[in-house]
This record gives C-alpha cells, structure tokens and sequence, in this order.
C-alpha cells in the first residue's frame, strides 16, 4: 500500500481501490490499517485458520502492523519455540507466528521462516517500513520510492490505483523483455517501480531506502555422499518437503502431467493421504501438445481421483485476459495452460501442489545439456565458431541460418553464451524490432551480470547456468506464471521442490548425480523409481507447450494483422511496424515459423492497449 512520511495520511478510498483490483488475489477477506502516517492493505485466501487468520494484525500494544501473502511451512516449530519463549498467541494462523518472530528477533526473523512470503510490517515505534520475499521469488512485491513516499504491493496494477505510480517505460526492461519473453528483477516495465529481489528485505525510513540480503544459495562445495547415501537423504527431504505442504484447512490437490517431477510429488502426497489425491490435467485437441496419456497412466498407478479437460480455448479473450493478470510484459505462452489446468482446479479445491523448480534444482532443462556439449570443446571452441561461420554462410537457410547463430553463440562469454539459450528471440530480430536500442547487447543485462560468480557456483558450467537461473529465470518466469495464473483463478499454488533444506542439498549435488548419460535428474530419476511406472521416468521433457505456430495462422492470425495494422500500434514506438509485419508475411505464408516473435510483439501491444492506454485498469 502507501507510507507517506511528513504527509498525510493516504485516503481509504486508495486504498480500497488498491485491494479491489487485486481481489481474485484473495476472495475470501479483505482489510485496511490506516493511521497519520501509513496505508496497509490485504486481500486474503483463507487456507489456514480460516476463521481467525483476518489481516491486517497488530502486536506491540498495536504500534505493529502486519500484512502477508503466502504460507508459512515451518510455523508449527516456530510457534512451538516462541511460545516456549513466552510469546501468546491468539490465532492459529501463521501469519501470527511471523508477526510474534518479528517482535523477538526483528529481521533476522525472515531468515528462520521457510515458506513463500510477501511480508509488510509497519513499525509505528521506530516509524519503519519493512518488505520481505521468499527466498527463490515465490511470492511478488513491487514497490515504488521516493522521497514523499513508498507505494508497494503484490502486483504492479495495485500501484497502478495511485495517481503517484511512476508509468514512464524502463528501456532495459524492452529490451529485456524482447530477449527473454519476461522482464528480470530488480526490473519492471516501469523505471519508477522495482521488483523486490527474492531473499532480501527492504527497510523504508524518512524517505531513505536500504536492501539486505537474508540468504544466499550455494552450489559450492560439494555433498561427498555416496550415491546410495545421497539417495536416501532425498527421499526424505523429498517426503518433508510434500507433507509439510500438505497443512491446510481447505480441499487441496495437485497438477498432474505425467512427467517426472508432478508425477513424484503427486506419488508422495498418495504416501500421505487416507483419501485418493486429487489431480488435474488440461490437453488440447492437437495431440502433439496433449500430455493426457501419460498424465492418466501416472493416475492410475497411484490412484487418484484424475481431473481432466480437453481444450478448445477462445485464444482472443484468453490473450486479453493474460496481459491483465501479468501487469507486465509476458510471453512464456505456457502461461495459457497453466491458466487453464488452474480454472479446472478451482472448481474441486483452493490449493495444489505442483513440480515447479525440479529442473533447476537437478539439471532438468534440456538447454543444460547443450551447454554442456558446447564447453565441453573447450580451447577448440573458437574453431569451431569459425567453421560454423564459415558452414552457415555456405548452406541453405534454415540451416545455414542456424549454423551462423551457432557460430555466434560459440563466440560469446559464458553468461551470454548460456543466456543466448535461455532467449526466446534471436538478437538480429530483437535489433530490428527496436532499433532505438543502439549497439546495446541483446544478452547483457545489468540484472543478470555475473550471477553465477554472486552464488559461488564455482568453475562448472552446469552450476553457473543453474546459478543464473536461480538469479532470473525461476523466479522472473516460471514462478511468475505459477503465482499469476493460479491466483488469476484464486487457487494457491505449492512447490515442494523449493523447500529451502532440499534446494541447498540438490544444488549441493555432485554433477554426474544430476546429469548422467546425456540426461538429465539422475538421482531424482533413481530414487523416484520407487513410486512410479517405468514411462513416467524415462519420459522425455516436453513442457507445457501451446500450438503457437497454428494459433497464429488460425485463432490469432486475425488479431496479429488487426493489431499490427492499428494507429496506436504504428505510432506507440515500441516495436518497429515494419519488422513486425515482415514477421507477420513470413509466418502466414509458412516460410518460416516466427511464431515466438509474433507472440512476444502480440503480447507486448496488448499489454501496451491495457497498461499505457488503459490508464489504472480496474478489472480483467
């Protein structure tokens, strides 16, 4: 919400307007603190202590005030420990357990809470402001300062509601967006606003901001278990992982794909519950990007009460419905089945438990693997940059289009090296879509320099690339897309793959216990074994994919054109109009495939049509 040092105090109605717009959020109970000094506000999700867990909460004789999404995992030990302390509690609520940690041990309370968190505390003694997030970025909080003033929140469109909200566009956040299809903290899309980073807090006072760090992530040094050791410790990091999920006062469930890591979480919730789990799973009518086959295998192997719905989704009231919900600019179009499978589940429970952080945590992404071919040529890597240069501009296109970029990439430094991966769009179409960006690097940005060397990941490039990952593309993409989509649908979404004690002993993980053989999650592959049929470990990674190229010749081609033919389109400077239409032509008349492209600039404007001339949006 607002603290306002030296001013008045904001208006209600504000702060009303900045609970309303975030309400799928939390449509069970709403409230507002205000005093001379600070507007606090929260929508909640009622799934522990349903009936007693109302926010705002005070203590210190009400000179604090509290304010948090999330879940607390671990609340039932720390309560247990504050109250041997001498602390009383009046809720069974965890959000009282981290307000009763903040009056005895001040901040170094977030680093004891092992959950997924946006905190607020107002601190009326000491006039102070404090934010916290989680520690990979399960949870969001903008906030935007200057010397009058912080406004914050859990989505940018909650800012949005101030007339104060800084809206000019962030260059490097375009430019961001355009490489990586998602803008990476600290950024947003407005350079007046910042996400806060996850495991820090922000400490607010006289109008002075200052940001801490509270935990950090290790890949170095080595677990020295054998593998055998090293299995069974997973298992049961794995197994506390799941149940300490399963606390809840509300029906819950799991999504369910059929592959490896829901597959693992879903068997461990079976191992849990005297009830049949409840799983859920969306297809489409292509068969290519249905996984109902194996999602359905899985469920029978375990057992449990399947969900299930073959899609045909309205695409055009579907992308419009997206750009409201992300607030930024957002183009993992895997977002659009997350949504999905999310609106299933809310029909049957209010919580899941899904695999999300599985493949940082043991080498999963497939991307990995090629970066581990590339550096293994080693000093031979510069030959055979050149050989590829001199290969692409001797063949055909496409391959010799794909053979120069290889070129390219092979001439990079690390970072970008790996980061040219993690791209969703080439860099010679990021240029030309907007030229105003200079010579400026597509690859490099401030927010992602140097990652790997900030979490002491050491010389191996399997950890370096899973350091800039932890730094960005977890948290910034898929957890983004998690957190978005599930609450678009007011369902809580939980991933047990980042339980703090297991995320710190899988990236503790020896290489050749993560990739072996060419692939990748190898001890997780052995140990989930146990519990699953042969398919569901052997299968490979397929994501959770749309069929983009169709939609854009199909359901979306109209949209594309109409949008790209637009006034506000062709004068609004985003994107080059020129570029866009030539991507356009190539991919209608199938001379090439640039449906990722089209589906960032598609993303993109409509953002543009909600956020820029929208003004403060209301509603979805």
């Amino acid at each position: 919400m607002v603290v306002a040092p030296g001013r008045p105090a904001p208006s209600p109605g504000l702060g009303e307007r900045m609970n309303a717009v975030i309400h799928h959020r939390g449509p069970d109970d709403g409230g507002l603190h205000r005093d001379e000094r600070a507007l606090l506000g929260m929508r909640r999700l009622s799934i522990i202590d349903v009936g007693g867990g109302h926010q705002p909460l005070y203590g210190a004789g009400g000179q604090v005030c509290l304010v948090f999404n999330g879940e607390i995992y671990n609340y039932r030990e720390l309560r247990a420990g504050l109250e041997k302390d001498g602390h009383v509690f009046h809720t069974h609520s965890d959000t009282e357990v981290i307000l009763q940690a903040y009056l005895r041990d001040g901040v170094e309370a977030f680093a004891k809470l092992d959950g997924m968190f946006g905190i607020a505390l107002w601190d009326r003694r000491t006039q102070e402001l404090i934010l916290a997030r989680d520690r990979l970025g399960e949870k969001p909080l903008y906030y935007a300062v200057d010397a009058q003033r912080i406004l914050f929140g859990s989505e940018l469109k909650s800012l949005l509601q101030s007339p104060d909200c800084p809206r000019e566009l962030d260059a490097d956040a375009l430019r961001a967006y355009l490489a990586y299809g998602y803008v990476p903290s600290p950024l947003s899309v407005f350079a007046g606003v910042r996400k806060l980073p996850p495991a820090h807090y922000l400490r607010y006072r006289d109008g002075q901001v200052s940001l801490h760090r509270y935990w950090r992530p290790s890949l170095s040094p080595k677990a020295t278990l054998d593998e055998r050791e090293a299995g069974e410790r997973l298992e049961h990091l794995l197994d506390r992982a799941v149940a300490s999920r399963l606390v809840s006062d509300v029906p819950f469930g799991a999504f369910l794909s059929g592959g490896l890591d829901s597959s693992t979480v879903v068997a461990l919730m079976a191992r849990h519950l005297s009830q049949p789990v409840k799983t859920f799973t969306i297809g489409f009518k292509e068969a290519a990007y249905s996984e109902l086959d194996d999602a359905r295998r899985v469920a029978r192997h375990l057992g449990t009460d399947h969900h299930e719905l073959i899609v045909d989704p309205d695409a055009v009231s579907l992308l419009h419905k997206l750009a409201w919900h992300f607030d930024e600019p957002f183009a993992d179009s895997s977002a659009v089945p997350t949504f999905l499978v999310s609106e299933l589940a809310s029909r049957h429970v209010k919580m899941v438990l899904t695999g999300d952080g599985g493949d940082e945590m043991f080498g999963g992404y497939d991307r990995y693997l090629r970066l581990l071919k590339l550096e293994s040529l080693g000093p031979l890597r510069g030959s055979a940059a050149a050989l590829a240069g001199i290969g692409g501009a001797l063949l055909p296109n496409p391959y010799g289009e794909r053979l120069s970029r290889i070129g390219e990439r092979l001439r990079l430094p690390f970072e970008q090296r790996y980061l040219s991966g993690v791209a969703v769009m080439r860099a010679d179409i990021a240029r030309r879509l907007r030229p105003q960006a200079g010579g400026a690097d597509h690859f490099d940005l401030p927010a992602l320099r140097e990652a790997g060397s900030d979490l002491g990941a050491g010389d191996s490039a399997l950890d370096r690339a899973v350091a800039i990952d932890l730094q960005s593309y977890l948290p910034d993409d898929i957890l983004v897309k998690l957190d978005r989509m599930a609450m678009a649908a007011s369902l809580e979404g939980r991933s047990p793959f980042l339980q703090t004690d297991l995320v710190e002993f899988a990236l503790s993980l020896p290489e050749a216990y993560r990739v072996r053989g060419g692939r990748g999650k190898h001890l997780l592959r052995e140990v989930a074994g146990k519990w699953l049929p042969p398919r569901a470990i052997s299968k490979p990674k397929q994501g959770f994919a749309i069929p983009l190229a169709d939609w854009l010749r199909g359901p979306l081609a109209e949209l594309a054109a109409d949008t790209f033919a637009s006034h506000a389109f062709r004068t609004r400077g985003l994107v080059d109009p020129a570029t866009a239409d030539t991507l356009l032509d190539d991919h209608t008349r199938q001379r090439i495939d640039r449906g990722e492209p089209l589906w960032q600039v598609l993303c993109l404007e409509l953002w543009a049509q909600r956020f820029l001339d929208g003004a403060a949006p209301e509603a979805a």
